[in-house]
């Protein structure tokens, strides 16, 4: 009988006993889904964004499908720091996986109030900050804008000894130059991506579907996107990447890894099936047992990338 292979992995001081994380926004506070799903299949989970004060979000409608995948606007809805922190922490400190919580905000002062926050409460493994969501006003602001993403890295990474993950937007022209930044700038890691900016149009009323007119578009038809910035983003810097976008399967996790990924997130997929986190760790699993992989940190960028001479030239 074949050995189990090793899954745990490391975001720099974070131990993760496998590289699934359940992704930010999709699974709530961990409470809504560990009716269905065993959390401690999960490496982590990643909770919904928090900002200093309780925040409705966005006017509905807030979700719709779209052509392999799905648009949303909900706009950062959460219940706050406070309310998260009394009324969250409490189940989220029994789970047997690691706690990163997202940080949002608006300006730098925001950020920190929640970061000096959360660096007080026990319980939390790690922090990510939400610098690139396009579903409210300025949400890209920080990670469109290399200078400004770094001013923001360095204000939290000064006041928290958490380990800090910036998560990043595709919808910029370089985004291993923000990347550059944000690591120069103390961050441990590196998630990518956040979403990106999309619109759909019912024809029938030629109105947008979504209430806030364009959301985040995510799902399995920005998974080649994602994979791309994932090897542009590990290829430019010495931290770990989180690869997020579109991952349904095991396979699709082992992409991301051979790119240069650390780990990954599952995000899309949750609304799809509750279960679908646990069923890609335990693909992933078997995928590496399958293959006689008895590490899956040797499938880290471990991308084979051709050389001239190595590809054919086919008279047209």
């Amino acid at each position: 009988m074949k050995a189990q292979p090793d899954l745990s992995v490391s975001i720099g001081a974070l131990k993760l006993r496998n590289p699934v994380l359940a992704a930010s926004g999709t699974f709530g506070y961990g409470s809504e889904y560990g009716r269905f799903v065993n959390l401690s299949d999960f490496g982590g989970i990643v909770t919904k964004t928090l900002t200093p004060e309780p925040w409705p979000g966005n006017p509905p409608p807030r979700a719709a499908e779209t052509a392999a995948g799905m648009l949303n606007s909900i706009g950062l809805q959460n219940v706050g720091v406070e309310a998260f922190v009394r009324d969250k922490m409490p189940y989220l400190r029994k789970m047997d996986t690691a706690l990163i919580v997202n940080v949002g905000g608006g300006p730098v002062e925001e950020f920190v109030y929640v970061t000096e926050r959360l660096s007080d409460c026990e319980g939390i493994d790690a922090l990510e900050i939400n610098m690139s969501c396009p579903n409210v006003s300025g949400g890209l602001d920080f990670s469109t804008d290399p200078r400004r993403a770094g001013e923001l890295v360095s204000a939290l990474r000064s006041i928290t000894d958490l380990p800090v993950i910036a998560k990043l937007t595709p919808n910029v022209t370089d985004v291993g130059e923000i990347a550059r930044s944000v690591e120069d700038a103390g961050a441990d890691a590196i998630s990518a991506i956040n979403t990106l900016r999309g619109m759909a149009v019912d024809i029938r009323t030629r109105r947008p579907v979504l209430g806030a007119v364009t959301g985040g578009l995510s799902g399995p038809a920005i998974k080649p996107v994602a994979i791309a910035a994932v090897y542009r983003i590990a290829s430019q810097v010495d931290v770990p990447v989180i690869g997020i976008g579109g991952i349904m399967s095991g396979e699709d996790a082992v992409e991301f890894l051979v790119a240069g990924a650390t780990a990954v997130q599952v995000g899309t997929a949750n609304f799809v099936e509750p279960r679908s986190g646990a069923s890609v760790a335990r693909e992933l699993a078997g995928w590496c047992a399958a293959s006689d992989i008895h590490s899956v940190r040797t499938l880290i960028g471990s991308m084979r990338i051709p050389s001239q001479e190595d590809v054919p030239c086919h008279p047209l």
